[in-house]
C-alpha cells in the first residue's frame, strides 16, 4: 500500500491510515510470537531464564535492523519504493514458512463456532485486560513503559534532524553510520544481559539501573552542545536500552499465565503505544518552538518518572522478580508479608498473587 499510495499521489492522511493498520498487526503479531515463544518452550521443558531467551532473539534482530538500515539505504539509492517493495517479498515469505513450520505447543486451543468468534474474542481480551491491568506489579510495569517508550518514540527519529544539526553539516550518510552504531549498542545491552543476570539477584534492579541511566543519558544529549558527546550518550541510552527490553519481557511473561499471555503483551504494547502517541504531539511541538534540545531534556526528565513506579514494583517483592538460582524460599518469602509457607500449594495459586 505505501509503494501504491506512492505511484498514485496520496497523501499524509492515506499514509497515516497505513502506518495504523501496519502498526495495528504489529501489535498482534508481537503479543502472539512471545506467547507462542514462551509457551512452547516451557511446554518443551525449558527451565532456563527467558531474560537470556529475549536478550539472544533482540541480538539477532538488531543484527538484522543493521544490514537492513545498511542495505536499505543502498537500494533507496537506486529508488526510494524499492526497500517497501523487498520487505513486502520478505513478510510473505516469511508469513509462509510460520504458515507451514509454525504448531502450537504447549497452548490447549477451543474451538468455537464461526457465530461465537466475537464473544469468544470479547471475552479473551476483557480477560486478559482484567488481568493486565488489574496486577498490581503489571500495572506499575505499563506505565513505567508508557513513559519510556513514549519519549523513545519520539526520540527515535528526533536524533536524526538533530544530530545533523550538531554537526552543522548536511552529511546524511551521517545518520545511517549512527543507526548502525545505536544498533550495535542496543546489542552490547543484550548480551550484558546474559553476564549480569548471574551474579545479579532480581530483575528489578536491572531495570531500575538501566531505566536511570537512559533517562540521563537522553538529558544529557539535550543539554551537550557537541556532535560527539551528544552520540556518546546516545550510545550509552542505547546499552541502557538493550539490557531493560528483554528483562522487563521476561518479567512480564512470567507473571502472565498461559491463558491471557498473547491478549496481556499485546495490551501491554497498545500501552506503550499511547504512550507514544502522547509523546510524540507533545515534544513534537515544544522541539518546533524550542528546538530539538528542549524535547530531549524534558522528555528525558519525564522518563525518571518511571524510576518511582519500578521502585515500587521492587518493593512489592514478586515471586518472579528474582532470577532462578536467586529466588528466595517459599517459606523466608512468604514471612516477609506474614504469611505462612505455600510451598506446597504455590503450584495451585493464581499467577497474579503468586509470590
Amino acid at each position: 500500500l505505501y509503494v501504491w499510495l506512492s505511484s498514485v499521489g496520496g497523501g499524509v492522511i492515506a499514509f497515516s491510515v497505513v502506518s495504523v493498520l501496519m502498526g495495528l498487526g504489529f501489535t498482534f503479531y508481537s503479543g502472539a510470537m512471545e506467547a507462542w515463544l514462551v509457551d512452547g518452550a516451557t511446554a518443551l521443558g525449558f527451565e532456563g531464564g527467558f531474560d537470556q531467551v529475549f536478550s539472544r532473539s533482540q541480538i539477532v534482530s538488531g543484527t538484522a535492523m543493521l544490514v537492513g538500515t545498511v542495505g536499505g539505504g543502498l537500494m533507496g539509492q537506486i529508488d526510494l519504493a524499492l526497500p517497501y517493495v523487498v520487505r513486502a517479498v520478505l513478510l510473505l515469505a516469511l508469513l509462509a514458512l510460520a504458515y507451514k513450520g509454525m504448531r502450537d505447543v504447549g497452548f490447549r486451543s477451543e474451538t468455537v463456532s464461526l457465530s461465537e468468534v466475537p464473544a469468544a474474542a470479547m471475552r479473551i481480551a476483557r480477560e486478559g485486560v482484567r488481568f493486565g491491568w488489574g496486577h498490581r506489579s503489571l500495572r506499575l510495569v505499563m506505565v513505567a513503559a508508557a513513559l519510556q517508550s513514549g519519549f523513545l518514540f519520539w526520540g527515535w527519529y528526533a536524533w536524526q534532524p538533530y544530530f545533523l544539526e550538531l554537526l552543522e553539516r548536511d552529511a546524511v550518510w551521517v545518520a545511517g553510520v549512527v543507526a548502525a552504531l545505536l544498533s550495535v549498542s542496543m546489542m552490547v545491552g543484550n548480551s550484558i544481559v546474559e553476564v549480569v543476570t548471574r551474579w545479579c539477584g532480581r530483575r528489578t534492579t536491572l531495570l531500575l539501573g538501566a531505566g536511570a541511566i537512559f533517562s540521563l543519558g537522553m538529558i544529557g544529549v539535550g543539554i551537550v552542545d557537541a556532535f560527539v558527546p551528544a552520540l556518546l550518550l546516545l550510545l550509552l541510552a542505547g546499552v541502557a536500552m538493550g539490557v531493560q527490553m528483554p528483562v522487563r519481557q521476561a518479567f512480564v511473561h512470567a507473571i502472565v499465565p498461559t491463558e491471557q499471555r498473547a491478549t496481556v503483551v499485546s495490551f501491554d504494547s497498545m500501552i506503550s503505544g499511547g504512550g507514544g502517541v502522547a509523546a510524540q504531539a507533545g515534544l513534537g511541538a515544544l522541539a518546533e518552538r524550542r528546538g530539538y534540545s528542549a524535547g530531549y531534556i524534558l522528555g528525558g526528565a519525564a522518563t525518571l518518572l518511571a524510576i518511582p513506579l519500578l521502585w515500587l514494583v521492587r518493593r512489592h517483592r514478586d515471586h518472579e522478580d528474582f532470577f532462578a538460582g536467586s529466588r528466595p524460599t517459599e517459606a523466608s518469602a512468604c514471612a516477609i508479608d506474614g504469611l505462612p509457607s505455600i510451598a506446597s500449594v504455590d503450584s495451585q495459586i493464581p499467577a497474579d498473587i503468586s509470590g
